[in-house]
C-alpha cells in the first residue's frame, strides 16, 4: 500500500512539474511572441508617422498654392488634387474646411508680421521700409492669403491723422461687394475682441507703424491708411501663362502701385 502511494505521489508530482514548467514555456512564448510583435508593431509604425507628416506638408503647400489662386471660396476636392492626396486625408487633418482656412490664415498673418517689423527695424528712412515690405510680402504671395477679416478694414472719416471728408472712405474690394460693408477705425488701436485674432490685430499695428513713419516723412499720400497699404499687397497680377511675364507683370504692377502711394511736392 506505501508503495502506491508513493508512486501515485511520483506521478502527481511528476505531472505537476511537467505542468508548470510547460505553462512556463507558454508563458514565455507568449512573452517572447508578445515582445517581438510589439517591436514589430514599433517598426511599422514609425514610417507611417514619416508619411503622415509628409501628407500634411504637402496639403498645407497645395492649400497656399489654391487659396492664393482662387481665394478661401475654392473647395477642399481642388486642394486634395493639388496635394494628390484623397480628400479623406484632408479632412482626417483638418475636420472642416474652416479649420484649414484659420490655418493658412493664421500662418501667413504671422510671415506677413514677420516683414513687417524686419523692415521696420533694418530699414533707416521710412520710404525704404514701407517699400520693402511691400515688395517681399508681395514676392512671397502672403499678402494674397491675409484673413478676410482683416481686408474689411476701412478707413474712418473723421480719422485725424488722415483728416478726410464725412464721405471719404477707403474701402477694399470685397466692402465694395458686401451690400452694408462693416468699417473699422484705422487710426484707433483694433482690439482682439473686435477682430478675433491677435495676430491680425498685430499685423496691423506693425504695419501701421510703417505707415505714419512713411507719412510723418512727407513721403506718403496723406490720405494712404492701412487699408490701402493691405490692399496693394493683397492684388495680385493677372496670371500669365509665362513665369518669367508673371514675376515681370507683377514687379511692374507694384512700381505703378508704389508710384501712387508717394507723396507729390506741391
Amino acid at each position: 500500500m506505501r508503495t502506491g502511494t508513493a508512486d501515485t505521489a511520483g506521478a502527481v508530482g511528476t505531472a505537476s512539474a511537467v505542468g508548470t514548467a510547460g505553462a512556463a514555456g507558454t508563458a514565455g512564448a507568449a512573452g517572447t511572441a508578445g515582445a517581438v510583435g510589439a517591436a514589430g508593431s514599433a517598426g511599422r509604425s514609425a514610417p507611417l508617422r514619416v508619411d503622415a507628416q509628409r501628407n500634411l506638408e504637402h496639403v498645407l503647400r497645395a492649400a497656399r498654392e489654391v487659396f492664393g489662386e482662387l481665394g478661401y471660396g475654392a473647395p477642399m476636392e481642388d486642394v486634395a488634387r493639388r496635394a494628390r492626396v484623397g480628400v479623406g486625408t484632408v479632412y482626417r487633418r483638418f475636420p472642416s474646411k474652416d479649420v484649414l482656412v484659420r490655418r493658412i490664415a493664421e500662418e501667413e498673418t504671422s510671415r506677413l508680421t514677420d516683414q513687417a517689423r524686419t523692415a521696420l527695424g533694418q530699414e533707416d528712412e521710412p520710404w525704404s521700409a514701407l517699400s520693402r515690405f511691400l515688395r517681399t510680402s508681395v514676392a512671397s504671395g502672403a499678402g494674397r492669403l491675409l484673413p478676410p477679416q482683416v481686408l474689411r478694414v476701412g478707413a474712418d472719416a473723421e480719422d485725424e491723422v488722415v483728416g478726410r471728408g464725412a464721405q471719404d472712405e477707403a474701402r477694399v474690394p470685397q466692402q465694395r461687394q458686401a451690400g452694408r460693408p462693416e468699417l473699422r477705425v484705422v487710426g484707433q488701436r483694433l482690439s482682439a475682441e473686435e477682430l478675433d485674432d491677435p495676430g491680425a490685430v498685430e499685423l496691423l499695428e506693425v504695419v501701421g507703424q510703417l505707415v505714419e513713419r512713411a507719412r510723418a516723412a512727407g513721403e506718403l499720400r496723406g490720405d494712404v491708411t492701412v487699408a490701402d497699404v493691405l490692399l496693394v499687397i493683397a492684388t495680385p497680377a493677372p496670371a500669365l501663362p509665362d513665369a518669367a511675364h508673371q514675376a515681370a507683370a507683377s514687379a511692374r504692377l507694384l512700381d505703378i502701385l508704389l508710384e501712387g502711394l508717394r507723396s507729390r511736392p506741391v
